[in-house]
């Protein structure tokens, strides 16, 4: 991306500019251990990891599929993204999306986020008949 990005507005579930001291320390990290800023895919890892490791100390170690599968249900906890959960019915991710503006800040652009549209289901997941 160039200069010809700036005042671009996009949406999405995560800037590595997140405001908040959890964003902030896990950017931080991810610079400092692969020389790159954080991206969606890289936080997708980090919140899957998260999300297995909160599952197996619910579990006391019950790996079993099923056991995980209903310890994640509704499971709900802090990202570097914001807040998240599981949806108890499509088992699907939960977030907020937000809206930002490309911006240069000391020569680096970024993505700004300037309005947030809170616990965003997948729209086709809802839509789907039971």
């Amino acid at each position: 991306m160039g200069d010809q990005m700036l005042g671009m507005i996009t949406a999405g579930p995560y800037s590595a500019a997140h405001d908040s001291p959890l964003n902030k320390a896990y950017a931080v990290a991810m610079q400092k251990a692969n020389s790159f800023r954080p991206d969606f895919v890289s936080l997708g890892a980090y919140d899957g990891l998260h999300l297995i490791y909160e599952a197996l100390r619910k579990t006391g170690g019950n790996s079993d599929g099923d056991a995980l599968m209903a310890a994640m249900k509704g499971m709900a906890f802090e990202s570097p993204r914001g807040p998240v959960s599981i949806d108890p019915d499509t088992r699907d991710i939960v977030s907020n999306i937000y809206i930002r503006k490309v911006v240069k800040v000391d020569g680096q652009l970024w993505s700004e986020e300037f309005e947030t549209y809170p616990s965003v289901k997948d729209p086709m997941k809802v839509a789907l008949p039971k």
